[in-house]
């Protein structure tokens, strides 16, 4: 009904949207990732189940005709389902807790040279595409995604993302703080400002480049303190221009302290190194 009613897609190809969509959905819950997969829910009273199943040929006609202008009235569905679905007790138990939200990108790999956006090979060189992708960190729930293309970088319409991510978490009913945890391909400032109008604490990886290397090599070392929670090491660095208070930790560990996939290349290829360091950005105390 919400497809119905908010998805508007031109001519014949938007007759009962909403049973299209079901359709496509039923099909990913049994496991399906092509659209002829639908005839799966033709199997007995299975297609009663989505009030009429379509056919793939119907289905295919039906995502086609879709534009940006529909995949974000689209968003809108999911934004009004997920606030449905924890409001009838399917989210976090407590929504007046800390809650963590996980952002990332990953690589999606089509078949095929006519699927728009997924003709450019992803920096892992699949041909795909690459959408972001934001979760609850600790149960792995779906907040949002957005599709892009496999060329894509990754902070790529992050900041957005980022702040629809929040919206739509606030409209679900979470009245507790939230802190967005990233990886270094999120380290860009629109990504920390997206956070702060929305009182929303981070918590990025930053890139180590040759001035923040110089600036942990400055460091001096009395000065690291243990970390109890991560048994790692961090220290305050810098307080930023708009003086609230921001930090660049760097966090220390030795290598032979690491399983061998996690060490890093210079660890690996270097003959004197006795810590690798993580530098985060982060407003977290």
């Amino acid at each position: 009904e919400l497809v119905d009613e908010r998805v508007v897609i031109g001519g014949e190809a938007g007759a009962n949207s909403g049973a299209k969509a079901a359709t496509v959905v039923g099909s990913a819950l049994a496991g399906g990732d092509h659209i002829d997969d639908v005839r799966v829910l033709q199997a007995g009273a299975t297609k009663r189940l989505f009030d009429g199943v379509r056919a793939a040929s119907t289905v295919g006609i039906w995502l086609r005709a879709f534009i940006w202008a529909a995949v974000r009235q689209l968003d809108r569905v999911t934004r009004e389902l997920l606030a449905r679905a924890w409001q009838a007790g399917l989210g976090p138990p407590d929504l007046g807790a800390d809650l963590p939200i996980a952002i990332d990108s990953t690589v999606c790999e089509t078949y095929g040279l006519a699927k728009q956006g997924a003709v450019g090979f992803a920096y892992t060189g699949v041909r795909g595409y690459h959408p972001l992708i934001a979760s609850l960190a600790q149960t792995g729930e779906l907040l949002h995604a957005r599709l892009r293309g496999g060329t894509s970088a990754s902070g790529r319409g992050a900041a957005s993302f980022v702040a629809e991510t929040i919206s739509r978490v606030r409209y679900a009913g979470a009245t507790g703080l939230l802190t967005l945890r990233a990886d270094s391909g999120f380290y860009v400032g629109k990504v920390v400002s997206a956070c702060r109008r929305h009182t929303v604490r981070y918590s990025v990886t930053a890139r180590k480049d040759r001035s923040i290397q110089r600036a942990i090599d400055a460091i001096a070392e009395d000065a690291w303190i243990p970390n109890p929670v991560l048994a790692r090491r961090r220290r305050r660095r810098r307080r930023n221009g708009s003086h609230r208070v921001q930090r660049d930790q760097a966090r220390s560990q030795r290598p032979a302290d690491r399983p061998p996939r996690a060490a890093t290349p210079e660890s690996q290829l270097a003959m004197n190194v006795v810590f690798s360091y993580h530098p985060i950005l982060t407003d977290r105390d």
